[in-house]
């Protein structure tokens, strides 16, 4: 009897074993299958963590690009973090918004002035308050390995198109290509082309076309980067000038026809939220920005507004606020090891 129950014992320990592995290893395709399927979760908003997530109620909390802030996304439950990518002197590619290391670490001068091994003496620090950090500048393999099986990475590239493979070399040596977002910003006919024969040449790899209404103003440009690249998601930008008041439509490109194109692509509207150093409030949002949602307290006027435009993906750099408005109020499904909220919150609105 006793060795019957040690084995039953045994048993349910495995099985919670395994159940917590299979969690843990299937996490990232589990947001690989909604990224993949978009028109299967139109129900449900996809949370991009900008520079890698490091603000949380308008305060900056962790240093921008760094794993600490990779972390921070992954435990609120953001399915991708975006983050920007530069070299160093010695050609390796290491994760860096700006071109000089002044604002966000404790070293001065270009990047690419630096060798990897003169990088990693540069800590970061915590833009506003100037803290410090233990956290150096990493690598992309360094980050990509953070994010292994976790979430999606979106790479922002701040070098050229041709930088693009040695990139995805990186992930493919990880195994992980099938994680990794790259994206180029498309504007005419002639930008296709280049960058098509660009990403013909890396293959395997999920690529994002941006688009923005300065220079495209109907959805029959998206209709034929569709035909060309056949992605999973489109980012789409609303340019805000800088006297112009909150858009009431999205702009050009947040159109019902828009809408209806992503659904006979199959692809994912993408959406900026996040602010911009130095420019108006909501300038990649016709003015719905996070400032509208955080500072002014009006949340669904800015993620709610997008989501009810179409879209599926919101970059933020509040991704947890975003992420319990959104599944507050209808607009996530959980995945299997979260639970759906009780009720909705109560926010405010301009209408």
């Amino acid at each position: 009897m006793r060795s019957i129950w040690l084995s039953v014992m045994f048993s349910t320990a495995l099985a919670a074993a395994c159940g917590q592995a299979l969690a843990g290893e299937t996490r990232a395709r589990q947001i690989l299958d909604r990224f993949e399927h978009a028109n299967q979760w139109r129900d449900h908003v996809m949370v991009a963590a900008h520079r890698a997530g490091s603000m949380q109620a308008g305060k900056t909390l962790y240093a921008e690009n760094s794993l600490a802030a990779v972390e921070g996304s992954i435990a609120m439950g953001a399915e991708i973090v975006e983050v920007d990518i530069r070299r160093s002197k010695d050609g390796e590619f290491v994760v860096m918004h700006d071109s000089w290391l002044d604002r966000t670490t404790t070293c001065k001068g270009e990047v690419v002035k630096y060798t990897l091994a003169e990088l990693k003496s540069c800590r970061l620090v915590i833009e506003g308050a100037r803290a410090v950090t233990n956290e150096t500048v990493s690598t992309l393999r360094e980050m990509l390995m953070a994010t292994r099986d976790r979430i999606l990475i979106n790479l922002d590239n701040k070098l050229e198109v041709g930088d693009l493979p040695g990139m995805i070399a990186v992930a493919r040596d990880l195994g992980m290509a099938d994680q990794v977002i790259v994206k180029e910003n498309l504007w005419n006919q002639g930008r296709i082309t280049a960058v098509k024969a660009a990403m013909a040449a890396i293959g395997g790899v999920q690529f994002m076309p941006i688009i923005a209404d300065d220079a495209v103003h109907d959805a029959g440009f998206a209709e034929s980067v569709d035909h060309a690249f056949a992605p999973r998601a489109i980012e789409l930008i609303n340019w805000r000038a800088g006297a112009q008041t909150l858009t009431e439509t999205g702009g050009p490109l947040f159109s019902t026809r828009m809408r209806a194109a992503a659904v006979r692509g199959d692809w994912h509207i993408w959406a900026d939220t996040y602010a911009i150093v130095g420019k108006p409030g909501g300038f990649l949002a016709g003015g719905r920005g996070d400032e509208l949602a955080v500072q002014a307290s009006l949340p669904r006027e800015a993620w709610g507004f997008w989501a009810d435009r179409g879209a599926t993906i919101i970059q933020t750099d509040e991704p947890k606020a975003a992420i319990g408005w959104l599944a507050a109020n209808g607009y996530r499904v959980p995945y299997s090891d979260e639970v759906r909220p009780v009720e909705a919150a109560s926010t405010a609105s301009i209408n």
